[in-house]
């Protein structure tokens, strides 16, 4: 379970995020909202690497603030651009992940060998990280976030940069993790791919839960069709772009 309680976060005199509430449980839980709406800030602070102003965030009851070290253990965290030691390989990498979360040797080699063939990456596990492509460099960093099975899943745009086959591969594999009990908080500016994936949705906008519920009851509040029509409804950002899109008619 994720529990994100009247959390507030400031930069100076700008506010980042405003008393936000969610909980998490069980679920794939969509996190949409405008760049700079708050999205990366509320999940840095929920994987321990920013602290709240105000508030708190929990995940399986640990305070992420006050116990950083073991909300790491339960957490796997994909950034929305990856963050590896580019001087490494894969392979060393896995190592690397392995001996910092204690699991034993047997059990990481099998994990590795499924994931890499899973995710299509065995030619390139003795190459230098910094010299991958950043879909295959975003591989690599999926992977690691999964090696120690954790019960809480924080993905920030962990699509990006994937193809087609892997994209539905981690697609099925989230399913999967949904019905292991495991709670995914999972942030997209692909809304049809929010749709497929998501239990239910929150919509953040300059800091605020604007919205949240199941896709079918956000179309149903907002009178739309489709999420991306609620979102850019609920963000005041419908009648602008078609205005934009008239102005720039020859």
């Amino acid at each position: 379970m994720i529990e994100i309680r009247e959390l507030h976060k400031t930069y100076g005199n700008k506010i980042a995020l405003n008393n936000l509430s969610i909980t998490v449980n069980d679920e794939v839980y969509g996190l949409l909202g405008p760049n700079g709406s708050g999205k990366t800030t509320l999940m840095k602070i929920l994987v321990g690497i920013l602290k709240p102003t105000k508030g708190k965030a929990l995940v399986e009851g640990v305070d992420v603030s006050k116990n950083p070290l073991k909300a790491k253990e339960i957490i796997g965290y994909v950034p929305e651009t990856p963050i590896l030691y580019e001087s490494l390989t894969p392979n060393e990498l896995f190592d690397f992940v392995g001996k910092i979360r204690n699991i034993p040797k047997r059990e990481l080699e099998e994990k590795v060998n499924s994931y890499i063939k899973a995710f299509g990456i065995e030619s390139y596990i003795e190459q230098f990280i910094g010299t991958l492509s950043l879909g295959t460099q975003q591989k690599v960093s999926i992977i690691s976030a999964l090696l120690h099975n954790p019960s809480v899943l924080i993905l920030d745009e962990a699509m990006n940069g994937l193809d087609v086959k892997t994209a539905r591969i981690f697609r099925e594999l989230l399913f999967e993790f949904k019905k292991e009990g495991k709670s995914i908080i999972f942030s997209t500016h692909v809304l049809p791919l929010a749709e497929i994936i998501c239990d239910r949705v929150g919509v953040i906008y300059q800091g605020k839960l604007i919205a949240e519920g199941s896709v079918e009851e956000l179309k149903e509040r907002a009178h739309e069709r489709n999420l991306e029509d609620v979102f850019l409804k609920l963000t005041e950002s419908k009648e602008e772009i078609y205005e934009i899109i008239h102005a720039l008619k020859p």
